[in-house]
Protein backbone atom coordinates (compact mmCIF):
# COMPACT_ATOMS: atom_id res chain seq x y z
CA UNK A 1 0.00 0.00 0.00
CA UNK A 2 1.12 3.55 -0.61
CA UNK A 3 0.32 6.97 0.84
CA UNK A 4 -0.03 10.00 -1.43
CA UNK A 5 -1.12 13.62 -1.22
CA UNK A 6 -4.55 14.51 -2.53
CA UNK A 7 -4.61 16.29 -5.92
CA UNK A 8 -7.28 18.85 -5.10
CA UNK A 9 -4.99 20.96 -2.93
CA UNK A 10 -5.86 19.32 0.41
CA UNK A 11 -2.51 18.70 2.05
CA UNK A 12 -3.69 16.10 4.52
CA UNK A 13 -2.45 12.56 3.99
CA UNK A 14 -4.51 9.72 2.61
CA UNK A 15 -4.03 6.00 2.11
CA UNK A 16 -4.27 4.76 -1.47
CA UNK A 17 -4.47 1.00 -1.99
CA UNK A 18 -3.49 0.06 -5.53
CA UNK A 19 -5.50 -2.42 -7.62
CA UNK A 20 -2.90 -5.15 -7.09
CA UNK A 21 -3.33 -4.88 -3.31
CA UNK A 22 -7.10 -5.23 -2.89
CA UNK A 23 -9.74 -7.74 -3.95
CA UNK A 24 -12.35 -5.58 -5.74
CA UNK A 25 -12.87 -6.30 -9.43
CA UNK A 26 -15.04 -4.38 -11.89
CA UNK A 27 -16.75 -7.69 -12.67
CA UNK A 28 -18.37 -7.45 -9.20
CA UNK A 29 -19.94 -4.05 -9.99
CA UNK A 30 -23.17 -4.01 -11.95
CA UNK A 31 -23.13 -2.75 -15.53
CA UNK A 32 -25.34 0.31 -14.95
CA UNK A 33 -23.19 1.60 -12.09
CA UNK A 34 -20.09 1.20 -14.25
CA UNK A 35 -21.79 3.21 -17.02
CA UNK A 36 -22.41 6.06 -14.59
CA UNK A 37 -18.86 5.99 -13.21
CA UNK A 38 -17.25 5.95 -16.64
CA UNK A 39 -19.41 8.71 -18.12
CA UNK A 40 -18.66 11.00 -15.18
CA UNK A 41 -14.94 10.31 -15.53
CA UNK A 42 -14.92 10.82 -19.32
CA UNK A 43 -16.44 14.26 -18.78
CA UNK A 44 -13.70 15.34 -16.39
CA UNK A 45 -15.35 14.66 -13.03
CA UNK A 46 -14.16 12.52 -10.13
CA UNK A 47 -16.21 9.32 -9.92
CA UNK A 48 -16.01 7.12 -6.84
CA UNK A 49 -17.94 4.08 -5.64
CA UNK A 50 -18.68 4.82 -1.98
CA UNK A 51 -20.05 3.49 1.29
CA UNK A 52 -21.46 0.05 1.99
CA UNK A 53 -20.87 -1.25 -1.52
CA UNK A 54 -17.10 -0.82 -1.18
CA UNK A 55 -17.16 -2.26 2.34
CA UNK A 56 -19.10 -5.37 1.31
CA UNK A 57 -16.94 -6.06 -1.74
CA UNK A 58 -13.80 -5.90 0.39
CA UNK A 59 -15.41 -8.33 2.86
CA UNK A 60 -16.37 -10.75 0.09
CA UNK A 61 -20.09 -10.04 0.54
CA UNK A 62 -22.68 -9.22 -2.13
CA UNK A 63 -23.68 -5.54 -1.85
CA UNK A 64 -27.38 -4.65 -1.67
CA UNK A 65 -26.74 -1.71 -4.01
CA UNK A 66 -24.04 0.68 -5.17
CA UNK A 67 -23.79 4.42 -4.54
CA UNK A 68 -21.66 6.90 -6.46
CA UNK A 69 -20.03 10.12 -5.26
CA UNK A 70 -18.62 12.83 -7.51
CA UNK A 71 -17.45 16.44 -7.60
CA UNK A 72 -20.09 17.21 -10.26
CA UNK A 73 -23.08 19.16 -8.98
CA UNK A 74 -26.54 17.58 -9.26
CA UNK A 75 -27.35 19.86 -12.17
CA UNK A 76 -24.14 18.83 -13.97
CA UNK A 77 -24.98 15.16 -13.44
CA UNK A 78 -28.47 15.72 -14.84
CA UNK A 79 -26.98 17.35 -17.92
CA UNK A 80 -24.99 14.16 -18.61
CA UNK A 81 -27.85 11.68 -18.25
CA UNK A 82 -31.24 11.98 -19.94
CA UNK A 83 -32.57 9.32 -17.54
CA UNK A 84 -31.58 11.38 -14.47
CA UNK A 85 -34.05 12.83 -11.94
CA UNK A 86 -33.08 15.13 -9.06
CA UNK A 87 -34.66 14.25 -5.72
CA UNK A 88 -34.44 15.47 -2.13
CA UNK A 89 -35.10 18.77 -0.47
CA UNK A 90 -32.35 19.02 2.15
CA UNK A 91 -29.67 17.65 -0.14
CA UNK A 92 -30.18 17.20 -3.86
CA UNK A 93 -29.38 13.71 -5.13
CA UNK A 94 -29.27 12.48 -8.70
CA UNK A 95 -31.22 9.28 -9.37
CA UNK A 96 -30.24 7.72 -12.67
CA UNK A 97 -32.87 5.20 -13.72
CA UNK A 98 -32.29 2.18 -15.93
CA UNK A 99 -34.49 -0.60 -17.24
CA UNK A 100 -35.96 -2.95 -14.68
CA UNK A 101 -36.47 -0.24 -12.04
CA UNK A 102 -32.74 -0.13 -11.35
CA UNK A 103 -31.62 3.21 -9.86
CA UNK A 104 -28.03 4.40 -9.38
CA UNK A 105 -27.85 7.15 -6.76
CA UNK A 106 -25.22 9.84 -7.34
CA UNK A 107 -24.32 12.35 -4.62
CA UNK A 108 -22.03 15.36 -4.77
CA UNK A 109 -19.19 15.43 -2.21
CA UNK A 110 -20.30 17.34 0.91
CA UNK A 111 -18.59 19.00 3.86
CA UNK A 112 -19.41 20.59 7.20
CA UNK A 113 -19.90 24.36 6.76
CA UNK A 114 -17.66 26.80 8.59
CA UNK A 115 -19.21 28.86 11.36
CA UNK A 116 -19.08 32.09 9.36
CA UNK A 117 -20.94 30.38 6.50
CA UNK A 118 -24.01 29.50 8.54
CA UNK A 119 -27.14 31.61 7.98
CA UNK A 120 -28.26 33.93 10.76
CA UNK A 121 -31.61 32.18 11.10
CA UNK A 122 -30.94 29.12 13.29
CA UNK A 123 -33.96 27.34 11.77
CA UNK A 124 -32.13 27.23 8.45
CA UNK A 125 -28.90 25.76 9.84
CA UNK A 126 -29.78 22.10 9.32
CA UNK A 127 -31.04 22.65 5.78
CA UNK A 128 -27.90 24.64 4.98
CA UNK A 129 -25.44 22.07 6.38
CA UNK A 130 -26.90 19.41 4.11
CA UNK A 131 -26.20 21.50 1.01
CA UNK A 132 -22.55 22.51 1.24
CA UNK A 133 -20.39 20.85 -1.40
CA UNK A 134 -16.85 19.80 -0.49
CA UNK A 135 -13.84 17.65 -1.36
CA UNK A 136 -13.57 13.85 -1.17
CA UNK A 137 -11.69 14.07 2.12
CA UNK A 138 -14.32 16.38 3.64
CA UNK A 139 -17.03 14.04 2.42
CA UNK A 140 -15.33 11.01 4.01
CA UNK A 141 -15.19 12.71 7.40
CA UNK A 142 -18.94 13.44 7.26
CA UNK A 143 -19.77 9.72 7.10
CA UNK A 144 -20.74 7.60 10.11
CA UNK A 145 -18.30 4.68 10.48
CA UNK A 146 -14.76 4.24 9.21
CA UNK A 147 -15.66 1.08 7.30
CA UNK A 148 -18.28 3.10 5.39
CA UNK A 149 -15.84 5.92 4.55
CA UNK A 150 -13.87 4.14 1.80
CA UNK A 151 -13.85 5.19 -1.87
CA UNK A 152 -13.22 3.06 -4.97
CA UNK A 153 -11.73 5.23 -7.73
CA UNK A 154 -12.82 4.13 -11.20
CA UNK A 155 -9.94 6.14 -12.74
CA UNK A 156 -7.19 3.78 -11.53
CA UNK A 157 -9.21 1.11 -9.64
CA UNK A 158 -7.63 2.04 -6.31
CA UNK A 159 -9.15 2.27 -2.82
CA UNK A 160 -8.88 5.69 -1.17
CA UNK A 161 -8.98 5.77 2.64
CA UNK A 162 -8.94 8.99 4.68
CA UNK A 163 -10.37 7.59 7.92
CA UNK A 164 -8.56 4.33 8.74
CA UNK A 165 -11.32 2.11 7.41
CA UNK A 166 -8.99 -0.41 5.75
CA UNK A 167 -7.26 -1.17 9.04
CA UNK A 168 -10.59 -1.49 10.85
CA UNK A 169 -11.82 -3.94 8.19
CA UNK A 170 -8.67 -5.98 8.75
CA UNK A 171 -9.12 -5.86 12.55
CA UNK A 172 -12.91 -6.47 12.24
CA UNK A 173 -13.55 -3.49 14.47
CA UNK A 174 -16.35 -0.91 14.24
CA UNK A 175 -15.34 2.70 14.92
CA UNK A 176 -17.16 6.01 14.51
CA UNK A 177 -15.56 8.74 12.41
CA UNK A 178 -14.90 11.53 14.92
CA UNK A 179 -16.15 11.73 18.50
CA UNK A 180 -18.99 9.17 19.05
CA UNK A 181 -20.68 11.45 21.61
CA UNK A 182 -20.88 14.25 19.04
CA UNK A 183 -21.87 12.01 16.12
CA UNK A 184 -24.62 10.25 18.10
CA UNK A 185 -25.95 13.62 19.23
CA UNK A 186 -26.06 14.75 15.57
CA UNK A 187 -27.96 11.61 14.56
CA UNK A 188 -29.13 9.26 17.36
CA UNK A 189 -30.13 6.56 14.84
CA UNK A 190 -26.40 5.92 14.36
CA UNK A 191 -26.47 4.13 17.73
CA UNK A 192 -28.88 1.53 16.38
CA UNK A 193 -26.93 1.26 13.13
CA UNK A 194 -23.73 0.62 15.09
CA UNK A 195 -25.34 -2.36 16.80
CA UNK A 196 -26.74 -3.57 13.47
CA UNK A 197 -23.37 -3.44 11.68
CA UNK A 198 -21.67 -5.18 14.59
CA UNK A 199 -24.20 -8.04 14.46
CA UNK A 200 -24.40 -8.28 10.66
CA UNK A 201 -20.66 -8.24 10.04
CA UNK A 202 -19.47 -9.92 13.23
CA UNK A 203 -17.35 -6.87 14.10
CA UNK A 204 -16.25 -5.85 17.59
CA UNK A 205 -17.72 -2.57 18.82
CA UNK A 206 -15.09 -0.04 19.78
CA UNK A 207 -15.20 0.74 23.53
CA UNK A 208 -15.85 4.40 22.77
CA UNK A 209 -19.06 3.42 20.92
CA UNK A 210 -20.39 1.36 23.83
CA UNK A 211 -19.74 4.18 26.28
CA UNK A 212 -21.32 6.77 23.98
CA UNK A 213 -24.46 4.65 23.43
CA UNK A 214 -24.88 4.27 27.18
CA UNK A 215 -24.59 8.05 27.66
CA UNK A 216 -26.67 9.13 24.66
CA UNK A 217 -29.35 6.40 24.75
CA UNK A 218 -32.26 8.76 25.67
CA UNK A 219 -31.71 10.73 22.45
CA UNK A 220 -33.00 7.85 20.32
CA UNK A 221 -36.53 8.74 21.49
CA UNK A 222 -36.17 12.08 19.67
CA UNK A 223 -35.53 10.47 16.27
CA UNK A 224 -38.32 10.37 13.71
CA UNK A 225 -40.64 7.46 14.50
CA UNK A 226 -40.96 6.46 10.83
CA UNK A 227 -37.19 6.22 10.52
CA UNK A 228 -36.86 4.09 13.65
CA UNK A 229 -39.59 1.81 12.37
CA UNK A 230 -37.75 1.32 9.07
CA UNK A 231 -34.47 0.62 10.87
CA UNK A 232 -36.19 -1.98 13.06
CA UNK A 233 -37.64 -3.72 10.01
CA UNK A 234 -34.16 -3.68 8.49
CA UNK A 235 -32.93 -5.73 11.46
CA UNK A 236 -35.37 -8.49 10.56
CA UNK A 237 -34.49 -8.31 6.86
CA UNK A 238 -30.86 -8.93 7.82
CA UNK A 239 -31.87 -11.57 10.41
CA UNK A 240 -30.12 -9.83 13.32
CA UNK A 241 -33.08 -8.48 15.31
CA UNK A 242 -32.56 -10.73 18.34
CA UNK A 243 -28.83 -10.01 18.93
CA UNK A 244 -29.22 -6.30 18.18
CA UNK A 245 -32.12 -5.84 20.60
CA UNK A 246 -30.26 -7.85 23.25
CA UNK A 247 -27.29 -5.49 22.89
CA UNK A 248 -29.66 -2.51 22.95
CA UNK A 249 -31.04 -3.71 26.27
CA UNK A 250 -27.59 -4.25 27.80
CA UNK A 251 -26.55 -0.71 26.81
CA UNK A 252 -29.74 0.95 28.08
CA UNK A 253 -30.99 1.80 24.59
CA UNK A 254 -34.00 -0.53 24.35
CA UNK A 255 -36.48 1.28 26.66
CA UNK A 256 -35.97 4.54 24.74
CA UNK A 257 -36.03 2.76 21.39
CA UNK A 258 -39.34 0.95 21.92
CA UNK A 259 -41.05 3.20 24.45
CA UNK A 260 -40.69 1.33 27.73
CA UNK A 261 -40.20 -2.09 26.17
CA UNK A 262 -38.90 -4.37 28.93
CA UNK A 263 -37.10 -6.90 26.74
CA UNK A 264 -38.09 -10.19 28.39
CA UNK A 265 -35.82 -13.19 27.76
CA UNK A 266 -38.88 -14.95 26.32
CA UNK A 267 -39.19 -12.22 23.67
CA UNK A 268 -35.55 -12.44 22.63
CA UNK A 269 -35.80 -16.23 22.30
CA UNK A 270 -38.89 -15.82 20.12
CA UNK A 271 -37.20 -13.18 17.96
CA UNK A 272 -34.35 -15.61 17.33
CA UNK A 273 -36.92 -17.98 15.86
CA UNK A 274 -38.36 -15.17 13.72
CA UNK A 275 -34.83 -14.36 12.48
CA UNK A 276 -34.48 -18.03 11.60
CA UNK A 277 -37.67 -17.89 9.54
CA UNK A 278 -36.21 -15.02 7.55
CA UNK A 279 -33.07 -17.06 6.85
CA UNK A 280 -35.21 -19.97 5.66
CA UNK A 281 -36.94 -17.73 3.09
CA UNK A 282 -40.27 -18.00 4.90
CA UNK A 283 -42.26 -14.80 4.43
CA UNK A 284 -42.22 -12.83 7.68
CA UNK A 285 -44.37 -9.73 7.55
CA UNK A 286 -44.71 -6.80 9.90
CA UNK A 287 -47.86 -8.20 11.61
CA UNK A 288 -46.01 -11.35 12.69
CA UNK A 289 -43.04 -9.29 13.91
CA UNK A 290 -45.35 -6.99 15.84
CA UNK A 291 -47.17 -9.92 17.42
CA UNK A 292 -43.85 -11.54 18.38
CA UNK A 293 -42.68 -8.34 20.09
CA UNK A 294 -45.82 -8.20 22.23
CA UNK A 295 -46.50 -11.90 22.80
CA UNK A 296 -44.76 -12.13 26.21
CA UNK A 297 -46.75 -9.19 27.56
CA UNK A 298 -49.91 -10.57 26.00
CA UNK A 299 -49.41 -13.95 27.69
CA UNK A 300 -48.71 -12.24 31.01
CA UNK A 301 -51.87 -10.16 30.61
CA UNK A 302 -53.92 -13.28 29.93
CA UNK A 303 -52.85 -14.63 33.31
CA UNK A 304 -53.04 -11.45 35.41
CA UNK A 305 -56.43 -10.46 33.98
CA UNK A 306 -57.77 -14.04 34.04
CA UNK A 307 -58.88 -13.77 30.41
CA UNK A 308 -61.43 -16.45 29.50
CA UNK A 309 -63.15 -15.28 26.31
CA UNK A 310 -62.03 -14.34 22.82
CA UNK A 311 -63.58 -10.89 23.26
CA UNK A 312 -61.45 -10.25 26.35
CA UNK A 313 -58.34 -11.44 24.49
CA UNK A 314 -59.15 -9.02 21.63
CA UNK A 315 -59.45 -6.11 24.04
CA UNK A 316 -56.14 -7.01 25.72
CA UNK A 317 -54.36 -7.25 22.36
CA UNK A 318 -55.72 -3.85 21.31
CA UNK A 319 -54.74 -2.33 24.64
CA UNK A 320 -51.13 -3.47 24.15
CA UNK A 321 -50.81 -2.62 20.45
CA UNK A 322 -52.56 0.75 20.25
CA UNK A 323 -49.87 2.96 21.93
CA UNK A 324 -47.04 1.35 19.96
CA UNK A 325 -48.85 1.54 16.62
CA UNK A 326 -49.93 5.11 17.28
CA UNK A 327 -46.40 6.27 18.08
CA UNK A 328 -44.81 4.53 15.08
CA UNK A 329 -47.75 5.35 12.79
CA UNK A 330 -48.32 1.74 11.94
CA UNK A 331 -51.41 1.33 9.79
CA UNK A 332 -54.65 0.07 11.28
CA UNK A 333 -54.51 -2.86 8.82
CA UNK A 334 -51.16 -4.07 10.21
CA UNK A 335 -52.37 -3.53 13.79
CA UNK A 336 -55.56 -5.46 13.01
CA UNK A 337 -53.58 -8.40 11.63
CA UNK A 338 -51.20 -8.44 14.63
CA UNK A 339 -54.22 -8.37 16.96
CA UNK A 340 -55.74 -11.32 15.12
CA UNK A 341 -52.48 -13.27 15.45
CA UNK A 342 -52.34 -12.68 19.22
CA UNK A 343 -55.99 -13.62 19.61
CA UNK A 344 -55.44 -16.70 17.44
CA UNK A 345 -52.52 -17.64 19.70
CA UNK A 346 -54.90 -17.43 22.66
CA UNK A 347 -57.39 -19.75 20.97
CA UNK A 348 -54.72 -22.25 19.94
CA UNK A 349 -53.07 -22.30 23.37
CA UNK A 350 -56.33 -23.28 25.09
CA UNK A 351 -56.26 -26.65 23.33
CA UNK A 352 -58.56 -28.66 21.09
CA UNK A 353 -62.30 -29.24 21.33
CA UNK A 354 -63.34 -25.72 22.25
CA UNK A 355 -66.55 -24.14 21.11
CA UNK A 356 -66.13 -22.29 17.83
CA UNK A 357 -63.07 -24.33 16.79
CA UNK A 358 -64.43 -25.06 13.32
CA UNK A 359 -65.24 -21.41 12.73
CA UNK A 360 -61.73 -20.42 13.86
CA UNK A 361 -60.11 -22.86 11.42
CA UNK A 362 -61.79 -20.93 8.59
CA UNK A 363 -60.43 -17.60 9.87
CA UNK A 364 -58.15 -15.89 7.26
CA UNK A 365 -55.32 -15.55 9.84
CA UNK A 366 -55.62 -18.97 11.45
CA UNK A 367 -52.59 -20.43 9.65
CA UNK A 368 -50.45 -17.39 10.52
CA UNK A 369 -51.55 -17.69 14.16
CA UNK A 370 -50.43 -21.32 14.12
CA UNK A 371 -47.04 -20.19 12.78
CA UNK A 372 -46.71 -17.75 15.69
CA UNK A 373 -47.74 -20.52 18.11
CA UNK A 374 -45.15 -22.87 16.55
CA UNK A 375 -42.35 -20.30 16.78
CA UNK A 376 -43.18 -19.64 20.44
CA UNK A 377 -43.22 -23.39 21.14
CA UNK A 378 -39.80 -23.82 19.50
CA UNK A 379 -38.39 -20.92 21.51
CA UNK A 380 -39.85 -22.00 24.87
CA UNK A 381 -39.88 -25.77 24.47
CA UNK A 382 -43.52 -25.82 25.62
CA UNK A 383 -46.74 -27.23 24.10
CA UNK A 384 -45.00 -29.12 21.31
CA UNK A 385 -47.56 -31.91 21.37
CA UNK A 386 -50.37 -29.36 21.09
CA UNK A 387 -48.64 -27.72 18.12
CA UNK A 388 -48.33 -31.12 16.42
CA UNK A 389 -52.01 -31.81 17.08
CA UNK A 390 -53.07 -28.49 15.53
CA UNK A 391 -50.79 -29.12 12.55
CA UNK A 392 -52.58 -32.39 11.85
CA UNK A 393 -55.93 -30.59 11.87
CA UNK A 394 -54.73 -27.88 9.49
CA UNK A 395 -53.09 -30.44 7.21
CA UNK A 396 -56.23 -32.55 7.06
CA UNK A 397 -58.15 -29.45 5.96
CA UNK A 398 -55.62 -28.71 3.22
CA UNK A 399 -54.65 -25.39 4.82
CA UNK A 400 -52.00 -23.38 3.02
CA UNK A 401 -50.08 -20.25 4.12
CA UNK A 402 -52.56 -17.43 3.99
CA UNK A 403 -52.35 -13.96 2.56
CA UNK A 404 -53.83 -10.92 4.28
CA UNK A 405 -57.39 -10.43 3.02
CA UNK A 406 -57.73 -7.69 0.44
CA UNK A 407 -59.97 -4.81 1.42
CA UNK A 408 -63.24 -4.69 -0.51
CA UNK A 409 -63.18 -2.46 -3.58
CA UNK A 410 -65.19 0.69 -3.22
CA UNK A 411 -67.70 1.37 -5.92
CA UNK A 412 -67.34 4.84 -7.31
CA UNK A 413 -70.51 6.74 -6.61
CA UNK A 414 -72.03 8.71 -9.46
CA UNK A 415 -72.71 12.39 -8.68
CA UNK A 416 -76.36 13.16 -8.19
CA UNK A 417 -78.21 14.54 -11.16
CA UNK A 418 -75.80 13.09 -13.70
CA UNK A 419 -77.10 10.36 -15.99
CA UNK A 420 -74.98 7.34 -16.91
CA UNK A 421 -73.59 7.31 -20.45
CA UNK A 422 -76.09 5.81 -22.90
CA UNK A 423 -73.44 4.39 -25.24
CA UNK A 424 -70.40 5.21 -27.33
CA UNK A 425 -70.29 8.67 -28.80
Amino acid sequence: MMTTTEKDGDRSRRLVVSRAEHSISRKQIDENTLKVLYRLRRNGYLAYLVGGGVRDLLLGRIPKDFDVATDATPEQVKALFRNCYLVGRRFRLAHIRFAGNHVVEVATFRRQPRLEELPRDSDEHFFFTENVFGSPREDAFRRDFTINGLFYNIDDFSIIDYVGGMQDLHDRRLRVIGDPLVRFTEDPVRMLRALEFSARLGFRLDDSIREAIYLRAPLIAEAAAARIREELMELFRHRVAAPVLRDAQSLGLLPHLLGGFEGEAETFDLLEQVDGCCSNSITVGEPLILAALFLARFRRGLQTQAVETVGEALRLANQLLMPHCGYFRISSAVRHQARELLTGFFRLSRGRGRRGEKRFLDHPFAVSALELFRLWSEASGLERELVASWKEVFTSRGAVPDKPPRPPRRRRRRPRGRKPPSGKS
